[in-house]
């Protein structure tokens, strides 16, 4: 029987990287906002950079995977 700290620590990690996804994406879509209604053709990179934070919830699922198949 596994007992509360294992689901907490899983839930910490990745509540963890979609908290800090969500903070960087409010900041690079702002951002990526204004630069798009100055210069339109720079719409694809900032795409790209809008999505490369989602790693953070990715990593946060399988560190959080991890936890609770290691743990016996």
């Amino acid at each position: 029987m596994v007992s509360w700290e294992v689901p907490m620590g899983a839930a910490i990690a990745f509540a963890a990287g979609a908290f800090a996804t969500g903070w960087a994406q409010s900041r690079i879509g702002s951002a990526g906002a204004g630069t798009i209604a100055e210069k339109p053709e720079t719409a694809g990179s900032i795409i790209v950079l809008e999505a490369i934070p989602e790693t953070l919830v990715i990593l946060g699922f399988v560190v959080a995977s991890m936890i609770i198949l290691m743990v016996k």
